[in-house]
């Protein structure tokens, strides 16, 4: 069975839509890494301290993060990401190094969007699109 993922993702969460030849479905995932930095400001630590356990904080969150969202793509036959932010391209580089995802078959930037707007997004993506599976990402 085919299965087509579009992911719309930034830092704080991502919605993954994910198309077979039965259905769609809708995922969410989002990474906590808002509330770890709220945490950390009430901590007596020196600033400096207090600023090295935020970034190893926050290292660890998106590692978090983005090993939880590539398990949705693990068996994809095709990848559209699209999103705001850098988180994209970081996901990206994460998939490269771990071996996972389906083929990443355009990496696009995009603002805010809803569910609506994301669903329609990629729906029309892989109606529309002569996507390969040659496994190369092209940037917009």
């Amino acid at each position: 069975m085919k299965k087509e993922v579009g992911l719309w993702i930034d830092h704080k969460q991502a919605t993954i839509v994910i198309l077979t030849d039965k259905k769609e479905q809708l995922k969410r995932i989002t990474s906590g890494v808002e509330e770890h930095v709220q945490e950390s400001a009430l901590q007596d630590d020196s600033h400096e301290d207090r600023r090295y356990k935020e970034d190893r904080r926050l290292d660890d969150d998106l590692s978090k993060y983005y090993k939880d969202v590539a398990a949705c793509l693990s068996d994809s036959d095709a990848v559209l990401i699209f999103g705001p932010s850098e988180a994209k391209g970081e996901l990206q580089k994460y998939l490269a190094v771990q071996e996972q995802g389906g083929t990443i078959v355009s990496l696009e930037t995009t603002g805010k969007m809803t569910d609506g707007q994301i669903k329609r997004k990629v729906r029309q993506y892989f109606r529309e699109s002569p996507h390969s599976s040659g496994g190369t990402a092209q940037q917009k």
